[in-house]
């Protein structure tokens, strides 16, 4: 099990702010087709990867990290400083 959490418009587009769920995947990218499968909400918010990062256990990381050992995913638009 694995939670799942939304910020930002990630958040509006799916419609809830976070949810568990038992995946199969083993890395961010497998996730992200399990969920773009699962609605159509979840597909139209993840087609463009440009325009989200993710963040497992509360760490930034890429696509391609692995999701096995994780208690968090965390999905969010890019940052801006300034």
């Amino acid at each position: 099990m694995v939670d799942l959490i939304y910020f930002s418009w990630i958040r509006e587009k799916i419609g809830k702010p976070s949810e568990s769920i038992e995946t199969n995947a083993t890395t961010v990218a497998e996730l992200l087709e399990e969920l773009m499968k699962k609605d159509i909400r979840y597909s139209e918010v993840f087609a463009d990867q440009d325009l989200f990062r993710v963040a497992i256990n509360q760490e930034l990381t890429n696509f391609d990290a692995s999701i096995l050992n994780a208690k968090e995913v965390a999905f969010f638009p890019p940052m801006t400083g300034g």
